[in-house]
């Protein structure tokens, strides 16, 4: 087994009387990917929340490379190897395509936090950045206002914004999501060429995809986690496929 990288342990978070996170433990480890699948108000986005910082638990804890991470905000996480996308994409529109991966990077280097100096003119910033865009085919658009990329290109940005902060662990919140037949292929073979090389956790509602990708498939339902396993034994679990998948249970 590859090394683990980000572990969850008993996590549960609450809103009021609503447990959106429910005794969640598992791990991720370096070279494989796992999805996370559940209906809608499963839980997925507030567990990757958690994951990431943006949400405190109110019990258990997140382990970045065995050291306890659960009370380190989103930017502290970043910068320790942590990179998250969101389900719409959190780009500067007016912005161009390599500023907002550039400055993404002077966030990460820069303890003042300066997001909107000039970046145009230093190199140490573009140069990582150029090779981010260039990782998810979107070199030729680095000139471009972000704003005017369309939909799937602009999916592929913030995932270059993620990549360009040198990440151990991907957390991407349904990175294919409103895209056609050909950008979800595309996309699909970007997310597979990274898994080498990171720790990555997939929610995605693209059940092809889920299937193509995963090394291991978790299962959420109302906060708690159902089901683990590998995808076959999942795709063979009656219980999974009837809430989940779309067939009708046996009778």
């Amino acid at each position: 087994m590859s090394a683990m990288v980000l572990s969850a342990e008993n996590l549960s978070k609450r809103f009021g009387a609503l447990r959106v996170v429910d005794d969640v433990s598992f791990s991720l480890h370096h070279g494989r990917l796992v999805a996370l699948i559940g209906p809608n108000g499963a839980g997925k986005t507030s567990l990757m929340n958690v994951l990431s910082g943006v949400l405190r638990p109110d019990s258990g804890r997140v382990l970045f490379d065995g050291v306890d991470v659960t009370t380190r905000d989103l930017a502290e996480r970043s910068r320790a190897g942590l990179a998250r996308t969101f389900q719409i994409a959190t780009i500067l529109p007016e912005s161009t395509v390599l500023a907002n991966v550039a400055l993404a990077i002077q966030a990460k280097c820069s303890s003042s936090f300066r997001f909107f100096a000039a970046v145009a003119r230093e190199e140490r910033l573009n140069e990582p950045a150029r090779a981010a865009l260039a990782r998810v085919n979107l070199a030729d658009r680095a000139s471009l206002p972000a704003g005017a990329l369309a939909h799937g290109e602009k999916r592929r940005l913030e995932l270059a914004i993620a990549l360009a902060m040198q990440p151990r662990v991907l957390l991407l919140d349904e990175p294919f999501a409103g895209l056609g037949p050909e950008e979800t292929a595309e996309s699909m073979t970007l997310v597979g060429a990274l898994t080498p090389d990171h720790a990555i956790l997939l929610v995605e509602h693209d059940m092809d995809a889920v299937f193509a990708l995963a090394d291991e498939i978790g299962v959420l339902d109302r906060g708690r986690l159902i089901a683990w396993g590998l995808p076959e034994a999942i795709r063979a679990d009656s219980a999974v496929r009837a809430a989940y998948l779309g067939e009708a249970a046996p009778c």
